[in-house]
């Protein structure tokens, strides 16, 4: 048996297979992908990062240098947002780098001959109308079709998730919907009804300012003092206060926390365990909001922003450092960026610039930070995830519910597959399976040692093992299986973090510096990484004294 070896020492892939799927899986003995199977790891943020990390030191020759009045560091969705801000606001003095060779980060999608597909986040709800400002984005797409009586935006039918949409695989059947009914005794009956009246009683909470405790951006939401409370504690605890023990509610709990914040529920803070349920409800007792969705996920609304900004990204850039400093009695912010390769390297002298990459990169990046960051730095966490497209010549078998959407493993510590030609209505014939698995270790920096240690035939086998279980026939119907390894996927909101200081402290500007990105709301959204793309870009047109109107 073959032996991978992390961190000195040399683990078999039996040894693998236990760590991330069981030792169920590692007793039934070790299969690998067909010998035929084509695939590879993608993605260059690993190799480039560390490579621009080493080249920290590397200063532009005089001919390299140019100025811009705004450069944004880092073209995922925040980035993306900021630039588009600009734009609609008549201001092109500006610039966007990105370290890759497309944008938008964790949003990002692929295309094969048959349908594109994501590559990490693939779906929004439909916002409630308080959400001016995605809702302007998504009119802007024409993803909306009007407002109903109440004025909450209508979401054009094609665009909603088609069903059926969800459905969870447990012991050889599958069943509709997420929550596991089939089964279920009095109890767990009355403990879900107990869960979703604590949850409806938040929905409809209002604080003295008319504020939800929930919303979507958290911004818009409430900081009393009987909400922020929630973050003290862990959803778990938060569960076991209430005596809510059934083992189907707390993995339903437990799928969400690991879904949205690749952490376990007791892992993460109760404020986030409730804030994923109450900010998606319009009104207690509602359904939650329909989910807006493309074949290739959110990469549909990066192709939308990219192409609105182009002419202004700059791709394949590492920013290497960003320097606030003065010359000739004139604030600038020097940013220092190399190519791929490491050798050509770039200067841009800005009057602002606006960070919208990971708070934990500033310790790095940011030269005042090398020698003594800010205590707020260390205080952002991060979660790894491993994401396995597989390309299939034909849709395997199922026993019971019919595929769907969301398709889920009770039995697993994966969240499953999404399927990218349900949204086209492509229900035979080929098709392409989105794995999601994310390390939800406690120690995250080891996680991440242990996601980034792993080849492309050790990904593989863990993604095809696990959906073994639910297709028996996956490795002989899967042409192709390529892997993203996402050392910082999301942020994680464990307890203490969200109402602690650490995210208003990194939010603030410091010394022409602007920081945007979803991990300053505490949860990694697409609608967070937007609102603060847009936020920092209004900050510096204010800063400039530029004549706009806020759309916050």
């Amino acid at each position: 048996m073959a032996r991978k070896r992390v961190s000195g020492r040399a683990f078999t892939r039996r040894e693998m297979l236990a760590a991330y799927l069981g030792l169920p899986f590692a007793l039934a003995g070790c299969s690998r992908p067909p010998p035929d199977m084509d695939g590879e790891i993608v993605g260059a943020s690993d190799t480039v990062g560390h490579q621009a990390r080493a080249n920290m030191h590397l200063i532009p020759p005089p001919d390299r240098w140019q100025r811009a009045g705004v450069v944004i560091v880092g073209g995922g969705i925040a980035g993306l947002a900021a630039a588009w801000r600009f734009l609609k606001a008549g201001y092109q003095d500006f610039l966007l780098l990105e370290l890759e060779k497309s944008p938008g980060g964790n949003s990002r999608s692929g295309a094969s001959s048959l349908i594109a597909y994501p590559w990490g986040a693939h779906y929004v709800p439909a916002p409630l109308r308080e959400n001016r400002l995605f809702i302007t984005l998504l009119e802007e797409m024409g993803v909306l079709e009007g407002r109903d009586r109440e004025g909450q935006p209508l979401v054009a039918e094609q665009y909603l998730c088609r069903d059926p949409q969800e459905r969870v695989y447990y012991k050889g059947r599958w069943y509709e919907g997420l929550y596991l009914h089939a089964g279920e005794s009095p109890e767990d009956r009355a403990q879900l009804q107990a869960f979703n009246e604590e949850v409806d009683r938040w929905v409809g909470w209002r604080d003295g300012r008319g504020r939800r405790a929930f919303a979507i951006p958290v911004a818009a939401g409430s900081d009393d003092p009987e909400v922020t409370a929630l973050d003290k504690i862990s959803m778990a605890d938060w569960l076991e206060q209430r005596k809510l023990t059934s083992t189907r509610l707390h993995w339903l709990i437990d799928y969400a926390c690991r879904d949205d914040y690749g952490s376990t529920m007791d892992q993460t803070s109760a404020w986030a365990g409730l804030f994923y349920f109450a900010s998606r409800m319009r009104r207690p007792g509602a359904e939650t909001q329909p989910l807006i969705t493309w074949p290739e996920g959110n990469g549909r609304l990066v192709t939308h922003l990219y192409g609105k900004v182009r002419e202004r990204v700059r791709l394949g850039l590492a920013v290497v450092e960003v320097n606030p400093a003065e010359a000739e009695g004139r604030r600038n912010v020097d940013v220092v960026a190399v190519d791929h390769t490491g050798q050509e390297v770039s200067g841009f002298h800005a009057d602002q610039v606006i960070f919208a990459a990971p708070q934990f990169l500033t310790r790095y990046v940011l030269k005042p930070y090398r020698k003594q960051p800010p205590r707020h730095v260390a205080d952002f966490e991060y979660g790894a995830w491993m994401v396995a497209n597989l390309f299939l010549r034909d849709r395997p078998r199922s026993r019971g519910f019919p595929l769907a959407w969301d398709n889920v493993l009770y039995e697993s510590p994966s969240l499953g597959y999404v399927v990218a030609t349900h949204q086209r209505g492509l229900d035979r014939g080929p098709t392409v399976f989105t794995y999601y698995y994310p390390l939800c270790d406690a120690d995250v920096r080891a996680a991440r040692s242990r996601l980034e240690s792993m080849d492309w035939q050790s990904c593989a086998d863990v993604a095809l093992t696990d959906l073994t279980r639910a297709h028996p026939e996956i490795r002989s119907i899967t042409e192709r299986l390529d892997v993203m390894r996402w050392g910082h996927a999301m942020i994680r909101p464990r307890p203490g973090f969200i109402w602690g200081g650490a995210r208003r402290e990194a939010s603030l500007p410091y010394r022409g510096v602007h920081f945007a990105h979803s991990d300053l709301s505490g949860v990694s959204l697409f609608e967070e990484a937007f609102y603060h793309g847009v936020r920092a870009a209004e900050e510096v047109l204010s800063a400039r004294a530029f004549a706009f109107r806020s759309i916050l």
